[in-house]
C-alpha cells in the first residue's frame, strides 16, 4: 500500500511539473529553440517558421497573425493563445 502511495505522489509530482514546464514566451523577440521549447504543438519547423516569418514581415501585431505562418492553422493558435506574448509588458 505504501508504495502505490509513493507511486501516486510521484506521478501526480511528475504531471505537475510537465504543467508548470512551459511558459508564455514572446514569438516578436524569442528565437526558434525558445519558441518550440515553451509552446505546445510547436516543434522545431513552426518554429522557425515563426522567426522567418518575423524576419520577413516584421513583428506580429496581433495573436490571430500568426494564422499566415505555414503550418499553423486554428487549433494550433487556440492551443498556443495564452502562452503568446506579442511584448515584453503583456
Amino acid at each position: 500500500m505504501m508504495m502505490s502511495k509513493q507511486l501516486l505522489g510521484g506521478l501526480i509530482l511528475l504531471f505537475m511539473i510537465a504543467w508548470v514546464d512551459a511558459a508564455p514566451v514572446n514569438v516578436n523577440t524569442a528565437d526558434a529553440a525558445t519558441i518550440a521549447e515553451n509552446l505546445k504543438g510547436i516543434g522545431d519547423k513552426k518554429a522557425q517558421a515563426i522567426v522567418e516569418y518575423r524576419e520577413q514581415y516584421g513583428s506580429f501585431a496581433t495573436v490571430e497573425q500568426l494564422l499566415d505562418v505555414k503550418g499553423i492553422g486554428e487549433q494550433t493558435l487556440q492551443a498556443i493563445r495564452m502562452d503568446v506574448l506579442l511584448s515584453d509588458s503583456e
